[in-house]
Parts: C-alpha cells; sequence; structure tokens
C-alpha cells in the first residue's frame, strides 16, 4: 500500500532523513517509534506531500507523491500532531468544507459526513463551534476530517498527545476498527498505546531505521536466548557458581540483594530444557528457590536502547540487548561488599 525507498531529506547541511527504506501492507497498522527530532514528522510529511523529499521515492497505492501527487494525495488521510481544524467553524461546517476539499460528489456529502460523524461519536457535536470542544472531542473532529473520501491509508502524528486514561481507549479502539478498512502508519511516544494496537513497528534515530520488525519478535529478543528471573535463599556465590557450572547455562548476572540470604539473579540458558537442570543442581546444593519467572525484553527497554545509541553507529539487535545485560551486572566489588554485609547481619 505504501513503499517508501531510499528517503533522504536535507534541510541546509543537516540531514533529518537518512536513506530509509520501508512499506506498510494492506490493513496494517505500523507503530512509527523515535525520540524528537528522530526524523519521524519530517518522514511523515514527506509520505503525504506536504514537503519534498531531497531523494528517494514515496509511492502511495502505486502513484508516486511527487510525480503524481494529486491521485498519491487522495489515498491519504492525515491527523498531525496539532489537529488542522478552524476553532471558529461549527463542526457540521467544517466536515462539510473538508469533503468539498476532498472531492466527495456534492449529492453524497451530507449522509458521507453523517456516517463518519457515527463511527467518531460525535453526531451531538453537529452544530458546536470547535473552539468551545475539549481537547477530546477536537481530537475526534481531527480523526474526522482524516477520514473523510474514506482514504487508503491514514496517517497519525501522536494523535494521543494530551489526553486522558478513558480518550486513549477511546482512541486505541477507533485506531484498531480502522484496520478493517485502512491501512495506519501511527506515530506514538506512548509505547503501551503501540504495543497494543501495532502489527509491526518501525525505530528511527537520528534520521535513521535502526529496526522494523513485529513487537512479538522484538520483545522475544529476535530469537535471542531465554533469561530466567530466579529468586534464591543462600550464598550469592554459591548460586552464581553452581547455576554456571550447569550444562546450557550461558551466564548469571543482574545479582540483586532482596533481604539477608535471599538474592534475585538473571539466568540466561539455552533453551527452555534447562530449566529442569537448573533447579535441580541448586536444590541438590540445599539453595532453595523461592521464585521463577521468565524475563521478556520490554518495547520500551528495547526503544530506549537503541535511541541512545550513539548516531552513526550501527549495531544489531542482539548486540544491543547484550549491552544492556552487561550494564546491570554487578562488580565483584559490590557483590564482595554485600556478601560482608549479610555475613555481619547473620552474626548481629
Amino acid at each position: 500500500m505504501v513503499e517508501i525507498k531510499h528517503l533522504t531529506k536535507y534541510y541546509g547541511n543537516k540531514a533529518a532523513v537518512k536513506d530509509i527504506s520501508f512499506t506498510i501492507k494492506d490493513n496494517e497498522i505500523l507503530g512509527f517509534l523515535g525520540p524528537n527530532g528522530a526524523g519521524k514528522s519530517t518522514t511523515l510529511n514527506i509520505i503525504c506531500g506536504v514537503i519534498p523529499s531531497t531523494s528517494g521515492t514515496v509511492t502511495i497505492n502505486g502513484y508516486d507523491i511527487e510525480n503524481d501527487p494529486v491521485k498519491a494525495k487522495k489515498c491519504i488521510g492525515f491527523l498531525p500532531e496539532i489537529p488542522p481544524v478552524y476553532t471558529d467553524m461549527k463542526v457540521g461546517e467544517y466536515l462539510m468544507f473538508v469533503a468539498g476539499l476532498r472531492g466527495v460528489p456534492a449529492s453524497e456529502r451530507r449522509s458521507h459526513i453523517e456516517r463518519v460523524m457515527r463511527r467518531l461519536n460525535i453526531e451531538d457535536m453537529s452544530k458546536r463551534l470547535i473552539g468551545n470542544l475539549s481537547k477530546g472531542y477536537r481530537q475526534r473532529v481531527g480523526f474526522a476530517q482524516a477520514l473523510i473520501g474514506d482514504p487508503k491509508i491514514i496517517i497519525l502524528d501522536e494523535p494521543t498527545v494530551g489526553l486522558d486514561p478513558s480518550q486513549l481507549a477511546e482512541v486505541r479502539n477507533l485506531i484498531m476498527d480502522l484496520k478493517r478498512d485502512h491501512s495506519v502508519i501511527f506515530s506514538s511516544h506512548i509505547l503501551s498505546e503501540i504495543s497494543a494496537v501495532c502489527d509491526r513497528v518501525v525505530i528511527i534515530n537520528h534520521g535513521e531505521i535502526q529496526a522494523i520488525d513485529t513487537i512479538a519478535n522484538l520483545e522475544s529478543s529476535s530469537g535471542a536466548n531465554t533469561v530466567l528471573k530466579i529468586k534464591v535463599q543462600g550464598s550469592s556465590r554459591e548460586v552464581a557458581k553452581t547455576a554456571s557450572q550447569v550444562e546450557g547455562v550461558i551466564r548469571v548476572s543482574n545479582i540483586t540483594f532482596v533481604k539477608t540470604g535471599i538474592y534475585t539473579y538473571d539466568v540466561e540458558i539455552a533453551d527452555k530444557d534447562v530449566r529442569q537442570s537448573l533447579l535441580s543442581a541448586l536444590l541438590i546444593k540445599k539453595l532453595d528457590v523461592l521464585e521463577v519467572s521468565e524475563e521478556r525484553k520490554s518495547l520500551e527497554q528495547i526503544f530506549v536502547g537503541m535511541v541512545n545509541k550513539p548516531a552513526g553507529k550501527k549495531k544489531s539487535l542482539q548486540d544491543l540487548l547484550d549491552e544492556m545485560e552487561d550494564e546491570s551486572e554487578p562488580s565483584a566489588a559490590e557483590e564482595d561488599s554485600q556478601e560482608s554485609s549479610d555475613q555481619e547481619n547473620e552474626e548481629v
């Protein structure tokens, strides 16, 4: 439905977007993630034909956005971060105005607008001035203008900014409902919303794409080894030593003090079959296993790790996740200090 190839945008000597390529499939919700200044809004504005690219192509439903802009733009409904509404117009008047701009036949406009307002649950607002509406209702009117003309592509740039929890839930349900008839590009800083509604995500930083994948693949570390979070009562040195000697255990890390004699550990194992051997080895040593759970990298952890990576330094997702785990490992000095403290407490 949308194909972006080698898209680049310069502002003077500064590259806002650097040779990015990705696609959006039919009836797919694609999350577009990145920190402020990453190039998200620039990319979305180029896709919509609001600004030109320096190089590269954007094809919308088979139409090139630069060479055939009228046909391409008819396929797009765009809701920018600040809804493009006229506050001195009534809701119905504004949507009628938008329908005229979108080329909806005059004989069909009224029924078309009524159908869109019904979908957004703003029928009762038809005669209200937009300037008198709450932020949530203005956002719905912005959504309505994006749906006028039944475009194939809906592009949403930060549509949930400033909304309260109940309004967030309404927007989430609306976006999921849009998937039935549209392809959706959804840009947001609220990662829980991205996780809840998106089929795939594109993570962009410093104008470059850092990852394109499904959320499930990203959160499972793209095939990385399983990490068990275990809580064990006993000497932390003995637990770490015993666990490390079990065949199939890759490493033991993130040793965290809970209370005297009890620690939690992240144990990376090659496959889930190692779990039984690990637990048996600990029990043989009379180390009491109090809790066992499987840890998965969250979308938030992956996102933060990627956007904090220096510009121009390419790393695989696995390298990134390994670095994140390395940073959480305690030093030998810290562990010795904690052991000494435990012994003193036991003596007291």
